[in-house]
């Protein structure tokens, strides 16, 4: 089995960061996994979005966050447990990934309210 690649925090750059949390599935996935007080893995997100996410392509998400720098993954037996790489990336970027996941969670938070407010009022 081939080792995971994570980079060096001095290799992780904007670019890669804003890169891998524009898209709203791992933007979520992120979210979730700085929020929480132990690992995840990445079986836990198989339904992170309103359509359930294949696990091919829940794969590649977490590639995308791992080689971004946002997460560290860890094998146990055949699952990855993912943590956020939060005190890496602080020092070198200060409130910017913080303030990003801020945005997205009040964001996602909208969105849902709007959603529900829609069933409420159809029929």
């Amino acid at each position: 089995m081939r080792p995971l690649f994570h980079p060096a925090p001095n290799d992780i750059s904007v670019e890669g960061i804003l890169h891998a949390l524009a898209d709203p599935v791992r933007a979520r996935i992120f979210a979730a996994i700085a929020k929480a007080d132990c690992p995840q893995t990445c079986s836990t997100f198989l339904e992170v979005s309103d359509q359930p996410v294949p696990k091919s392509t829940l794969s590649q998400h977490f590639k995308v966050l791992r080689e971004a720098g946002r997460v560290h993954s860890e094998r146990k037996g055949v699952e990855l447990h993912n943590t956020p790489r939060q005190d890496d990336l602080h020092a070198r970027f200060g409130p910017l990934i913080t303030a990003i996941i801020n945005a997205h969670t009040a964001q996602a938070e909208r969105q849902l309210r709007a959603k529900r407010a829609r069933r409420g009022k159809s029929p």
